[in-house]
């Protein structure tokens, strides 16, 4: 068994919008993309997808796109991207899944799953408010966010995990590696290990990798790393 992470997929197969319209890096990104996952997941691992998972504007829409998902090897945990359009209730979420019979995925929000002994947890997050240009709705979002991050996080202390790791969608620090309200309940929370996507055709200084007060940092975008799910641990 083991945990892989890639956020991003951009699914166009339910509707006529690929990505190789953003370079030629993704030219025939869904052929690499299961080319590769299915050269290193196994049906016992689990890959966690943190946003912007299908084009299709309606969950009716998106059915190829989860259905391609589903024929992958393992267990898959989605929750949502900016981009995610199609994304609805918890429990019409779960309804799609089982009247189309994707038994592989599990749709994560406001909750933990666990991993072994490790509690998988997290939140869509929002653009970085920074120095107060932001608008009011940007506010409540950024606000609302925050919430989820810490009921999902609670959730995951309920298991009593020996480690809890956090997916985000949108960068939950910036380059400036000024405090946001994510950093700052990662840091509160213990959480060593971070994930994110959102960022495409980043360049280097653009991203934060790495360790930060105690938490690891990592873009976990498609392209950024070349359609390879990254593997976290065993």
């Amino acid at each position: 068994m083991a945990l892989y992470a890639i956020s991003d997929l951009h699914l166009p197969i339910g509707v006529d919008k690929p990505m190789d319209i953003f370079g030629s890096k993704w030219a025939n990104y869904v052929e690499r993309l299961e080319k590769n996952w299915r050269s290193i997941v196994n049906d016992d691992d689990t890959v966690v997808i943190p946003g912007d998972i299908s084009w299709a504007m309606y969950l009716d829409e998106s059915i190829p796109d989860f259905a391609f998902i589903d024929s992958l090897p393992g267990k898959k945990i989605i929750s949502i991207g900016n981009h995610d359009y199609w994304w609805t209730t918890m429990s019409k979420l779960n309804k799609f899944l089982a009247e189309n019979k994707f038994e592989s995925i599990e749709f994560m929000q406001n909750n933990a799953i666990m991993y072994k002994n490790i509690a998988i947890c997290g939140t869509r997050g929002w653009s970085y408010l920074g120095n107060g240009e932001a608008s009011e709705d940007d506010r409540k979002i950024y606000e609302r966010e925050i919430g989820r991050l810490v009921l999902s996080i609670n959730d995951a202390k309920r298991y009593n995990p020996e480690r809890i790791i956090v997916f985000f969608h949108f960068p939950p620090i910036n380059t400036d590696l000024a405090e946001t309200g994510f950093s700052k309940i990662l840091k509160e929370n213990g959480i060593d290990l971070c994930l994110y996507g959102h960022l495409h055709n980043a360049l280097r200084q653009n991203i934060v990798e790495g360790e930060h007060e105690g938490v690891k940092y990592m873009l976990v975008s498609c392209d950024y790393r070349e359609f390879i799910p990254t593997k976290l641990c065993d």
